[in-house]
């Protein structure tokens, strides 16, 4: 389901991720949750919140990378 605020994100998101990556990560699952809707736009047996998450992992990887203490970090 979308998220309305960032604090509604998954620990690994909140606990990890910088308040900016977390407002990618949060736009980007928004986005991909309405464009994933129909099972034919997804791959495979992926599931709605799958794909949608697999999308705002790719949005923060962009800016953000993960460091060797597990958090992330602009690049």
């Amino acid at each position: 389901m979308p998220y309305k605020t960032i604090s509604d994100l998954p620990d690994s998101v909140r606990d990890h991720v910088p308040k900016h990556a977390q407002e990618i990560y949060k736009e980007a699952f928004n986005s991909a949750w309405d464009e994933y809707a129909d099972k034919d736009e997804r791959r495979g047996d992926e599931s709605r919140e799958e794909a949608a998450h697999k999308v705002a992992w790719a949005a923060v990887k962009k800016k953000y990378r993960k460091g060797d203490d597990g958090d992330w970090h602009a690049s």
